[in-house]
């Protein structure tokens, strides 16, 4: 892998992972399946909008990605997603990682820097991308920060990112924008 790219997945990973790692404490119920542009009120506080936080305050905050964030940590990629970079998040919820075989989420903890990075970097784009540029991206292919791409597909409201379902979009973050997804992506095979 060129540096370049290295650079880029690492970034994308570090971000992922401490959005996994924000997301440890809240043991939120919600299953919304219904496409939103509203950030999850998990703040009774009532805070400004202009106090949104990272992408990791965010998710954190937010209860749906308990195991996402506990990746990130495991992965040592949380600062990424609390960096000044701009980054999009196709954020796979504690439901989408419970539907992958039985193994599969053990089997990348025991390999943070390889496999698990690989995966968590696959579910970051550069930038900010909101749901009204991602629905101009119908049969595109999109870089992720791991160097591999995502095929972006656009029908009627239904938005998918390869096999997953844009369930929540837009969620913002001062540091970019979370898309949450129903499946979690793998990367191709190298």
């Amino acid at each position: 892998m060129k540096p370049n790219k290295f650079a880029r997945w690492a970034i994308g990973f570090v971000a992922v992972a401490s959005l996994a790692a924000a997301c440890t404490d809240d043991d939120s119920e919600s299953a919304d399946t219904t496409t939103t542009t509203e950030a999850p009120a998990e703040d009774s506080g009532g805070s400004d909008a202009a106090e949104v936080g990272t992408i990791a305050e965010v998710a954190a905050a937010d209860g749906r990605f308990t195991t996402l964030v506990a990746a990130v940590e495991a992965a040592g990629l949380g600062e990424a997603l609390s960096g000044d970079d701009e980054l999009t998040v196709f954020a796979p919820t504690d439901d989408a990682f419970a539907a992958l075989p039985a193994g599969t989420v053990d089997s990348l903890l025991a390999d943070p820097q390889g496999a698990l990075t690989d995966v968590l970097t696959y579910h970051v784009v550069a930038g900010a991308v909101p749901a009204s540029d991602v629905v101009t991206l119908d049969g595109q292919m999109v870089e992720t920060l791991n160097g591999e791409t995502v095929t972006i597909s656009v029908d009627g409201d239904t938005v998918m990112v390869n096999d997953a379902t844009v369930i929540i979009t837009d969620v913002e973050a001062s540091n970019g924008v979370i898309h949450v997804i129903d499946v979690v992506l793998v990367p191709p095979a190298s």
